[in-house]
């Protein structure tokens, strides 16, 4: 179930100053990502709302696992930070942020990535990253 409001005209929770209709929605709706940083975001969103379909089909298929996870206690997606979108050419890019959370009562967790991606076919997909 969704942890945040779907109305289209409500804030997106990727933290972009935009509408979710104006924002992810439509990543979400199936166009492709305009850049990795637009698609990182639209990824988050989907650990809001535990979309597990959307993350698989945006996970490279090289690395992509079974299960998500999505079983197990559940944090609650507290906001999202943006460090740095890095292209390495055409193909590759890499993005850098921070995904603040809380799972129960227990205290705020910062998790530290960098992602790694690639474009395969005009889509771009998550293939992995290094938390820190």
């Amino acid at each position: 179930m969704p942890t945040f409001n779907t109305d289209p005209t409500a804030p997106c929770p990727c933290g972009r100053p935009r509408t979710y209709a104006d924002c992810c929605k439509p990543l979400h709706d199936g166009a492709a990502a305009p850049d990795t940083e637009a698609l990182m975001r639209s990824r988050y969103v989907v650990y809001v709302q535990r979309d597990a379909d959307y993350l698989r089909a945006s996970w490279h298929a090289s690395t992509r696992p079974d299960d998500l996870g999505f079983d197990d206690p559940q944090p609650v997606w507290l906001g999202l930070d943006v460090k740095a979108h890095d292209v390495i050419d055409a193909d590759h890019a890499e993005v850098a942020f921070v995904a603040k959370y809380r799972i129960g009562g227990g205290s705020v967790v910062r998790m530290r990535e960098r992602s790694r991606f690639v474009r395969e076919d005009g889509r771009w997909f998550y293939v992995d990253g290094d938390v820190g």
